[in-house]
């Protein structure tokens, strides 16, 4: 059996996906070392860097993301890094792209800082009984478009586009929560350090998260009894990932970003890469002949065994 899973592993593309807070100086003099090592590795996907620390998800062969989880671990105060580790059967990005940020992942919030202290995190298997007390207020903090494909029952959807706008839908619901105890949960766990930071900097005592996200979840908590229901949305070409993250049904609307279902392509106005039940009144005409376009440079690409990758970032 182990060695059946080894074979699968190898013909499979090994995803990682990772981050950790900690004090870079000069992010900048970092940023060629670490795209030359991507390169050589031939690993695609996208990788920021900060003086608040590093977040990244990236794919490659197993061999190549072997290679590249023993670099990071040798930048400053990453040896200790925790990686999560799951398999596509395509490559799930066109292209590498290893960027310098203000934040690496943007609250905008100059006072937050994941380094002087998080709330208490809930290990994925005791996250259901915790969640379950009726003491316990559990809110959602990813945006609408994920929530819209799952989440855990009971949640709270604060309906947020962008991680910007949680603090300010803190500020307007807070009289409903203040006080109670708060459990909060996002895909990988990132936006929760600086979620639960914000609300301990906000005067709020227990505040809890979920340990690894979503994804750590999925992976190592079985469907049964599960408070989960649907699939993870997941920022790369699988779209979504369900229980023992496997590969999910959702695809993306390449206008708007958005993930649908299968049957939503059989909905009015669904129109490959240029609109979907979603954004049908979103953008204009012009946008719209835009999008066609792109969608036929795809087509031609494809035709030609490429892929159109659009602008280089």
């Amino acid at each position: 059996m182990g060695e059946h899973l080894d074979v699968f592993q190898t013909l499979m593309f090994t995803v990682i996906a990772f981050y950790h807070f900690t004090r870079f100086n000069e992010p900048n003099r970092m940023q060629p070392c670490l795209m030359k090592e991507c390169k050589k590795y031939n690993i695609r996907g996208t990788i920021l860097l900060a003086n608040e620390g590093i977040n990244g998800t990236i794919s490659g062969s197993k061999h190549s993301i072997e290679e590249i989880i023993h670099h990071i671990r040798t930048l400053p105060n990453c040896h200790d890094i925790n990686f999560k580790t799951s398999f596509a059967s395509s490559q799930p990005f066109n292209r590498l792209k290893v960027r310098l940020k203000r934040e690496i992942v943007t609250m905008g919030q100059p006072n937050v800082n994941p380094m002087t202290g998080t709330g208490h995190y809930i290990k994925p298997q005791d996250w259901d009984d915790f969640i379950t007390d009726k003491d316990v207020v559990l809110i959602d903090t990813r945006n609408q478009y994920e929530v819209g494909i799952g989440t855990f029952k009971g949640a709270i959807n604060p309906k947020t586009q962008s991680f910007r706008e949680f603090p300010k839908w803190w500020e307007e619901n807070k009289k409903s929560y203040s006080g109670k105890k708060i459990a909060m949960f996002c895909t990988g766990g990132i936006r929760c350090e600086k979620s639960t930071n914000f609300l301990l900097n906000s005067g709020e005592k227990d505040v809890f998260h979920l340990d690894g996200g979503i994804l750590k979840y999925l992976e190592e908590v079985s469907q049964e009894k599960s408070q989960w229901k649907g699939e993870c949305f997941v920022f790369d070409g699988r779209v979504s990932v369900g229980f023992g993250l496997s590969e999910g049904k959702h695809s993306l609307c390449f206008a708007c970003r958005r993930p649908i279902q299968p049957e939503d392509i059989k909905k009015p106005g669904y129109e490959p890469g240029v609109s979907c039940h979603q954004c049908l009144e979103e953008y204009s005409s012009q946008d719209r002949a835009r999008f066609r376009e792109r969608q036929h440079q795809i087509a031609l690409a494809r035709k030609r065994g490429e892929i159109h990758i659009g602008t280089s970032d």
